[in-house]
């Protein structure tokens, strides 16, 4: 019968996994719609900039601040059906975006889909886990690249449906919620009749438990990962929210040419997170985690020094290095430890990533208070913090933690 079970284990679900990753796709572009829109809601409601700003941090806050409580109380208690239900929650918020008549509705529909993405992610998390069997850098790459090309789609919203229809274009994408919801419930009913053929959970919740009685390191090591995640979320944030600007301070470019640059770096992210997951199943999380965090300083280092030419190549393969760990990162994690899957995804996935694009603001303050050219130097330095995931144990003792764990399980269970 182990035999039998083991075999199961080791196949992919892949039919689940690539509905998971399109309802993550649909999750973060529904997400992505509330800065997508501030260009009209700035004229139609007349909000200042401190207005938007704290949409900002509403939205980050409800989204990715809240994910490890949402995670520890799914793994306490894992209710499949939450994810519909989430779902639910952001066609909500759409509709409340097209109809709002001021300031405050805003921040209601920005809350409202802000927690439905804080509900989706643990649980999306904990399902590709589940789905992949053997391959689960696979399985966690083919998840987040749904968000990323989700996240990507910001700009195309701005041009195609808020431009042309105004605030009322927020109305269309109650439809893309919807099908999210019909997606999500199929998700939800394989969910439910995994959890009830499957006691692993239960045996691996149990085995958590114990080990963070007497194995600091592991705590060490999610503290660690956790400031890995956070440095490389604010490297690309910053990125991502000011080397535009820099671009058309020291090149001369217009806006359209320096979003080119962008474009680049944020594609190149969407591959280097699809290829890091299967590297990572040959080679070891940890040494791709190192790969990605010590192989972009480099390069990192000369951004800020190269010519306008070079820049292209230069954010092409950083955008390919920094994001091969982004899945990475969180298969490690959940691997290190089995049972508290929901909490340590949103940990990683939510609220590091989360304090990385707020800490985009502390990074504005500073460009307000030197100059653009002196913080994206300072900013280049970044990836050198990655020295630190030499501290982490390394991929051998973590399976003999896990085969150890399961070799227990299987004595006390007699399976």
């Amino acid at each position: 019968m182990s035999t039998e079970r083991d075999g199961k284990a080791k196949s992919t679900v892949f039919p689940v996994l690539f509905a998971i990753s399109i309802a993550h796709l649909i999750n973060d572009s529904l997400q992505a719609v509330i800065p997508a829109s501030y260009p009209i809601l700035r004229d139609s409601l007349h909000l200042s900039y401190t207005q938007l700003g704290m949409i900002t941090f509403i939205l980050y806050f409800s989204s990715s601040v809240m994910q490890p409580f949402v995670g520890a109380f799914a793994d306490a208690r894992p209710t499949p059906y939450m994810l519909p239900a989430g779902m639910l929650l952001s066609f909500l918020g759409m509709l409340g975006l097209a109809f709002a008549p001021g300031y405050m509705t805003v921040l209601g529909s920005v809350v409202l889909v802000g927690i439905a993405s804080a509900v989706f992610h643990p649980e999306g998390a904990r399902i590709a886990y589940l789905t992949a069997g053997s391959r689960r850098g696979l399985a966690q790459s083919i998840f987040q690249v749904g968000g990323n090309a989700g996240s990507a789609m910001a700009p195309l919203m701005t041009a195609l449906i808020f431009y042309p229809f105004g605030q009322f274009g927020a109305i269309w994408f109650t439809i893309v919620a919807a099908l999210g919801v019909v997606l999500q419930t199929w998700v939800a009913r394989w969910y439910k009749g995994h959890l009830m053929t499957s006691r692993q959970m239960t045996k691996n919740k149990t085995a958590g438990q114990e080990e963070l009685k007497y194995q600091r390191r592991v705590i060490g090591a999610i503290v660690v990962i956790i400031l890995i995640a956070f440095a490389r979320s604010l490297f690309g944030s910053s990125i991502g929210t000011y080397f535009v600007f820099y671009l058309m301070e020291n090149y001369k470019l217009s806006i359209p040419e320096a979003q080119i640059y962008i474009f680049l770096y944020m594609g190149a992210g969407i591959l280097g997170t699809f290829f890091g997951g299967p590297l990572s199943d040959r080679i070891g999380r940890k040494n791709v985690i190192l790969l990605s965090v010590l192989g972009a300083s480099p390069f990192a280092l000369l951004l800020p020094h190269a010519g306008e030419l070079w820049t292209y190549p230069l954010l092409v393969i950083l955008g390919l290095i920094n994001h091969s760990s982004f899945s990475v990162t969180v298969v490690y994690v959940q691997e290190l430890m089995p049972g508290k899957v929901g909490m340590v995804s949103g940990l990683i996935t939510g609220l590091a990533f989360g304090m990385g694009a707020i800490g985009t603001v502390v990074v504005g303050g500073l460009i307000d208070l030197t100059s653009l050219s002196i913080v994206i130097t300072l900013c280049s330095f970044m990836p050198l913090f990655g020295f630190i995931g030499l501290l982490l144990p390394s991929d051998k003792t973590i399976r003999g933690r896990l085969e150890q764990k399961k070799d227990k399980n299987e004595m006390t269970t007699g399976v």
